[in-house]
């Protein structure tokens, strides 16, 4: 008799817990918040374009939207650069590009590289006496 009243009363006392306003609304805020961390999470990586980094045999040299679902690329293949057409469907090699477009590396005159600016950043943040002319770029 006595594991069955223990039972009963395990079992009464989650019941009240799930039960009870304030828990369910917990429980909701909490699971909303881990969904708007993925989405956040994903949007970010699909924003700044986050990918696995191979072996630096293959870059996406210049991208543009052309439609909906199509993009012409410059991509580099070791030393030569080709112009592709890519769709939701298929993609088309356009052509080898005689004169090679800078690489992003190279010409950083639009927006500059976002890594180094990134590591001038997290470094003065962490030592503040430390000088922009002192830190050594790559």
């Amino acid at each position: 008799m006595l594991p069955l009243l223990f039972s009963f009363a395990v079992q009464a006392q989650s019941t009240n817990s799930i039960t009870n306003p304030t828990s369910v609304l917990s429980i909701f805020l909490s699971l909303l918040l881990v969904v708007a961390i993925i989405f956040s999470l994903a949007w970010l990586m699909r924003r700044f374009n986050v990918t696995h980094a191979g072996s630096g045999q293959l870059k996406v040299v210049a991208s543009m939207v052309a439609g909906t679902r199509e993009r012409i690329m410059v991509i580099q293949v070791g030393e030569e650069q080709h112009l592709v057409g890519v769709t939701a469907q298929n993609i088309n090699h356009l052509a080898k590009l005689d004169v090679p477009l800078a690489a992003p590396n190279e010409g950083q005159g639009q927006g500059g590289d976002f890594k180094q600016k990134l590591i001038k950043a997290m470094a003065s943040t962490m030592n503040p006496g430390m000088k922009e002319g002192k830190q050594d770029d790559k």
